[in-house]
């Protein structure tokens, strides 16, 4: 039994990692983000549709989200308010022993909503304010949770929702350099337990430690392009509190382009590859998004 439940663990961490890396269009879990600490003025909102494809072995997982970001002023300094919401469909074949486990799910992914603010570095500006920023060096925080609201069957081994929440606390800096931005942030994602697992069963996982880094060109017509990576340890998980499998390790890198076509539109092409995984879950992804924004305070 122990050694079904370490080689199903196995195949539902690897269908996992894909499904958290695209629950957002913009990284969320052991996805890359880069920008997660800049500045913006006070009232600007942001619509941003994507499509992202991610790949783990055999599983492909295709996401279409929509998220809507509010930048409001946070004691003195701009600060966010995001909601996201995902929709999915997982395919895939593979092996738990000699089973051969076909998967099929689509429906709603989990939501997510996140709030962050700069601590230092990017005060709460208006609109024609703003127009005289210049960036020297941030400090921000934020914190993440997802919402167990997607498509989940308790009978099925793998589903787009997860019955369980997610919380993520997470903190960094982005320092200007001419045209250059390095960043640099670290993130913890706790895990709530998931008391329907496969019926009545018990799932539960260690946090999942990351840290990222990024190094970002911006174009004098405002488009701009990442270098990204990230390292992420930790996860392992249970079942009825016993181990169903080991830490995880990996490391992944990535680069997105960012690229306006108007005052309020921009798209944005991104990629990402893991280079390296202790326990053979890594996955290989690629999105597009296209970005609207308005508003701000005059």
């Amino acid at each position: 039994m122990t050694r079904f439940w370490s080689s199903f663990q196995s195949l539902i961490f690897q269908v996992g990692l894909v499904l958290l890396a695209f629950t957002s269009i913009n990284a969320h879990g052991q996805e890359i983000e880069a920008r997660a600490y800049s500045n913006a003025p006070i009232g600007m909102n942001f619509l941003t549709g994507g499509l992202a494809q991610a790949k783990s072995g055999s599983y492909t997982l295709n996401t279409q989200a929509l998220s809507l970001t509010h930048v409001i002023d946070a004691v003195g300094q701009s600060g966010r308010l995001t909601l996201v919401l995902p929709y999915a469909e997982l395919t895939g074949t593979g092996q738990v022993g000699a089973q051969t486990i076909n998967a099929s799910a689509e429906g709603l992914s989990d939501p997510l909503i996140k709030a962050s603010v700069n601590l230092y570095g990017a005060p709460a500006l208006t609109n024609s304010e703003f127009a005289n920023y210049r960036q020297d060096l941030i400090i921000g925080a934020s914190i993440a949770a997802s919402i167990p609201w997607g498509q989940y069957n308790s009978n099925q081994m793998i589903n787009v929702g997860a019955n369980r929440s997610l919380i993520q606390p997470a903190a960094g800096l982005s320092q200007a350099v001419g045209p250059w931005r390095l960043e640099l942030a670290g993130m913890a994602t706790i895990y709530t337990s998931n008391n329907n697992f496969m019926g009545n069963n018990t799932l539960s996982q260690n946090p999942i430690y990351s840290g990222e880094t990024h190094v970002i060109y911006y174009f004098p017509n405002a488009a701009w392009i990442s270098a990204d990576a990230t390292y992420f340890t930790g996860g392992q998980t249970y079942v009825n509190g016993l181990p169903a499998s080991g830490s995880q390790e990996n490391w992944r890198f990535g680069s997105t382009l960012s690229y306006p076509i108007d005052k309020s539109n921009s798209i944005r092409l991104s990629g990402s590859k893991g280079v390296y995984s202790r326990t053979d879950t890594s996955y290989n992804a690629v999105g597009i998004s296209w970005q609207y924004r308005w508003g701000g305070t005059p």
